[in-house]
This record gives structure tokens, sequence and C-alpha cells, in this order.
């Protein structure tokens, strides 16, 4: 991370880096071939971790005081897996990932397909197998599985890659595009921050405050990518720049400005920051997570 971050998170994201290969060792032995070989290609190709470190910064700012890197990293896999079903020939048709070939360009269109449907039970398996782990009863294990899998849903992930593919080549306002947004990216990032609260046995007016944060930084996220979108190289994002507009993409940028998408992006982290120190939850981590969103250079 840039120099927004004044917080080391290097431990996370290796303890994050370690969970993902330990899931993708266990894949081996059930799956085995090509597909297992695209799932590893995905999970163990880079990437900010940001969800997973969103979850593990809520989880110890809600008192949370156990290794979490088991569930971090299952909410990791959700979204390795909308990464390389969104960038398949029939979605957004992408050839560049974190610097390297997408995984339908690197082991072919039908494999990456399959792995990215394996990934599914395999986060669902792993958040459960986490949440277990850190003692949790059987009902709060199966609220963590619930709440990933609503996220990465019709409700959520799913539900708004649709309507983003359904806006392209269409003149979209600001309602449609938060309307979108707040699902395809939105929603598993609220997700991390509320499994966070959910995995510390946060109480409910916490939990409260945790989602309208994940709610406010998740849409800032997205307005962020879509200026960096129109303002960045390809080398320094490690995927396609310009991609929205040669998709015909509505985006924060086209209708607000540039300028103005960047005020709106830096409204919603108040507005985030604000709900959790109403709630005594604002931690150095937290703001700091908050900033990088949108202070971000890739």
């Amino acid at each position: 991370m840039n120099s927004v971050a004044a917080v080391d998170w290097a431990a996370d994201r290796a303890a994050i880096d370690r969970g993902l290969a330990t899931l993708c060792d266990g894949c081996t032995a059930s799956l085995g071939g090509a597909v297992c070989d695209a799932i590893r290609y995905s999970l163990l190709g880079g990437g900010k971790r940001l969800r997973g470190l969103l979850f593990l910064a809520a989880y110890r700012t809600a008192g949370g005081a156990e290794d979490a890197s088991g569930l971090a990293a299952a909410i990791e896999v959700v979204h390795a897996y909308s990464l390389v079903h969104d960038d398949l020939p029939c979605m957004d048709d992408d050839d560049i990932r974190r610097g390297r070939p997408t995984v339908h360009r690197a082991q072919g269109v039908a494999v990456a397909t399959a792995a990215g449907v394996a990934m599914v039970p395999l986060a669902a398996r792993a958040a459960f197998e986490g949440a277990r782990h850190l003692g949790l009863p059987a009902d709060v294990c199966a609220t963590v599985v619930t709440e990933l899998m609503r996220a990465s849903g019709a409700g959520g992930m799913i539900g708004g890659q649709l309507l983003d593919l359904e806006g392209e080549g269409r003149t979209l306002g600001l309602d449609d595009l938060e309307r979108i947004h707040r699902a395809k990216t939105g929603a598993l990032i609220r997700a991390s921050v509320v499994l966070g609260g959910v995995a510390a046995r946060a109480t409910e007016q916490q939990i409260v405050a945790l989602e309208q944060f994940g709610e406010s930084i998740g849409l800032a996220f997205q307005i962020a990518d879509d200026v960096l979108d129109v303002t960045a190289t390809s080398d320094r994002l490690g995927k396609t720049a310009g991609r929205d507009l040669d998709l015909k993409k509505g985006t924060y940028p086209a209708l607000l400005g540039v300028e103005g998408a960047s005020k709106r992006a830096g409204a919603l982290i108040a507005e985030g920051c604000a709900a959790l120190r109403a709630a005594g939850l604002l931690s150095t981590e937290l703001d700091v997570l908050a900033r990088f969103v949108v202070e971000r250079e890739s």
C-alpha cells in the first residue's frame, strides 16, 4: 500500500496469503488437474487483499483477539472468484489482471469458468471452518457463511454484475450507478466489515455502525476505481486502463467529472468514518484503510 498506510499491513497480508495457499493445497487433493491450477493461479497472483484487511481490522476493532486469517482468506476467495468471471469474454472480456494474463487467457475459458464456480463452495467451506476455528457457536458460523454468500449472490455481486452489463451503452443517472455498484463492488466490502463485527461478537449497535461504514467505503472504492480507469496507466493499474470507455459503461467521472467523482468518494469516506466515530469504533486501522480506498494509485 502507498504512503497513506500509517499501519504496517505486512503481517496481515502474509497471514491471508498463507491461508489462501493452504486452501489451494486442499484443492489439489479434492479437485486436482487444470481447474485446481487455475484456482491457484487466481488466488496466489497477488492483489491488495483489501477485503481481508478490512475484515481483520473490523474484527480487532470490535474486540476480537484470535487469529482470524482463515476467515479473511475465505473472503478473498469470493473476491478472486468474482474477478475470474468478471474478466471472461462473455462479461468484461479483459486480458490483464494484476499485471499478468487473466485466468481465461492463461488457462482457457472453460477451465476459468469451472474454476470460478468451484471457488464459491471453497469459500463457503473456508468461511465455516474459519468461524469454527474462532470458537464461534454453530449458529454464528452459519450466519458468517450466509452473510458471505448473500454478498456474492443475486442481491450482491452477481446481481450487480448483471445490472452493469445491462447498463453498457446506456445513459445512467447517479441513482442507477449507485444501485449497480452498491451491489457489484460494495456488497462484498460491506460484508467484509460486518463479518469482522460478527466474528468478534460485536453488539447490534456496533454491527449497524460497521455496516454503514462498509456501505460507504464500498461505494467510494468503486468511484475511485472509475477515476483511476481514466487517469492511470495500465502498467500502474495492473489491468487495462480505459476499459470502461471501451465497453461504453456508465461511470462516475463521465457523470460527475473527475473532480466531482473524487469529491463524492471523499464525502462517502467521511460519512462512513462518522458512523464509526459515533459508535466509538473509529480505530486507526479502519481510518487508514478508509483513506487508502480513495488515495490509492492502483
